[in-house]
């Protein structure tokens, strides 16, 4: 079951995978952070975005670097709490709960 914080977000189908698409700048700067990993849901897609941080995170991430058709640039995966990655040219950003 996904938080009460993404009920109003927008959705978006990215990698087979509907996330809700953080369009705020509440949504945007919290992003999966201080949730149990059964409250994230299937994750989170953050639209012009390059580069995120899991200081906050109770679980570790997958993260998906997308360009601006949705399609893939690179995955970090597994990435523990208190990390920053980025990649260069990338629009958005998919944040998953690893595995």
């Amino acid at each position: 079951m996904a938080s009460a914080r993404f009920d109003r977000l927008p959705r978006r189908t990215v990698l087979d995978l509907e996330v809700p698409v953080a369009t705020g700048i509440h949504a945007r700067a919290l992003g999966l952070s201080h949730l149990d990993r059964q409250d994230a849901g299937p994750g989170l897609l953050i639209p012009r975005c390059a580069a995120v941080h899991t200081f906050g995170m109770r679980f570790a991430l997958d993260i998906h670097f997308l360009d601006p058709d949705g399609e893939l640039l690179g995955s970090c995966r597994a990435v523990p709490p208190r990390r920053f990655v980025a990649h260069r040219g990338a629009d958005a950003v998919l944040e998953v709960p690893a595995g």
